[in-house]
């Protein structure tokens, strides 16, 4: 079974509300549980509002648009925005001593966790998370 879902966001934070119907959609059609879907909820929440605030700078008139796509065995969701780009390498260590009390930082690497492969692209524009599904 292939799908395929497509859904773009203004750069706000209202529209970041979205996420949630996608994989709700997402859940429904592909049947995963929901430690599943926690942990699609977490990434793809985190990579949309990179996009939109870190990325578009909450420019409304920019837009990330998340793609979803099921080839029968692994789900890959990318977000791409309208931004200046970053360099993954460059985000400072949210396990570095230094860092440990900071309140934010914490998105790239938490995406590295959940995701079983994470890909920057197009100059740090495109995040593509890749999972396995659950059997």
């Amino acid at each position: 079974m292939n799908l395929r879902k497509q859904l773009v966001l203004h750069s706000t934070y209202e529209e970041l509300e979205k996420v949630e119907g996608l994989l709700n959609d997402l859940q429904a059609e592909l049947n995963f549980d929901d430690e599943f879907y926690a942990k699609l909820m977490l990434t793809v929440s985190e990579a949309a509002t990179n996009g939109v605030i870190h990325g578009n700078k909450l420019d409304a008139s920019k837009k990330v648009t998340i793609i979803a796509d099921y080839d029968g065995n692994t789900l890959s969701i990318s977000t791409d925005d309208e931004g200046d780009g970053f360099i993954p390498e460059a985000i400072p260590d949210p396990l570095a001593e230094e860092n440990l009390l900071k309140t934010s930082g914490r998105g790239v690497f938490l995406m590295g966790e959940f995701a079983d492969e994470v890909l920057y692209q197009n100059d740090g524009r495109r995040l593509v998370l890749k999972f396995k599904l659950p059997n």
